[in-house]
């Protein structure tokens, strides 16, 4: 039997060759063996490895219907949440404008509120038994009364107002005008025109 003598090898040596002394026996020769020669230093032999895809389980199956079954929804929220985003930006500013304005409110502002707002209450009691007259008596003097209190306000207001309802109006006549127009020339033949010349 062999008998290997030696300290332990620390780190960086380890990697080093070296030759190993086995301790000679009164019947056996000294022979030098290298590392290599010893069964518990040799390398197995080397195997060609190949990665092989795993099989999907029923659960990766199953979250994998629920992904394409819901992805066409997740897309119409994302883009729902596109076009909401901003007018949430909006109100929220606004509410935050508002707070710091109720926060620290000019001279006679409350007073004015309340008159303003029991001239709104007052256009209910008075449009009372039609729904038309219940939209337009209170905006109406909510409206008559705001501008008292607020002129350079309701100026501001009535020429931007105007000028969107000038453009709205315009527009809608153009429309009916185009849906009008191609019935009057349909109306007219080419052999009514060519009676007509002399």
């Amino acid at each position: 039997m062999l008998k290997v003598t030696g300290n332990a090898i620390p780190g960086a040596l380890s990697v080093m060759s070296l030759t190993v002394f086995a301790a000679a026996g009164e019947d056996e020769p000294s022979v030098p063996l290298n590392l290599e020669d010893l069964s518990l230093y040799t390398a197995p032999p080397q195997q060609k490895l190949r990665y092989a895809e795993p099989e999907a389980g029923q659960l990766e199956q199953s979250v994998a219907t629920l992904r394409t079954t819901v992805e066409p929804y997740t897309a119409w929220c994302h883009g729902a949440l596109g076009k909401i985003s901003p007018g949430v930006q909006s109100v929220t500013q606004f509410g935050c404008d508002t707070y710091a304005y109720l926060k620290d409110p000019p001279k006679d502002f409350y007073p004015r509120a309340g008159i303003i707002g029991s001239v709104g209450v007052l256009g209910l009691f008075l449009a009372r038994g039609s729904r038309i007259k219940s939209l337009l008596y209170p905006a109406g003097l909510v409206t008559v009364a705001a501008s008292l209190y607020y002129p350079e306000q309701a100026v501001g207001i009535a020429r931007s107002t105007g000028d969107s309802v000038y453009d709205r109006a315009l527009q809608v006549y153009v429309a009916a005008d185009k849906m009008v127009r191609p019935q009057r020339k349909a109306d007219k033949s080419p052999d009514s025109e060519e009676a007509k010349k002399p």
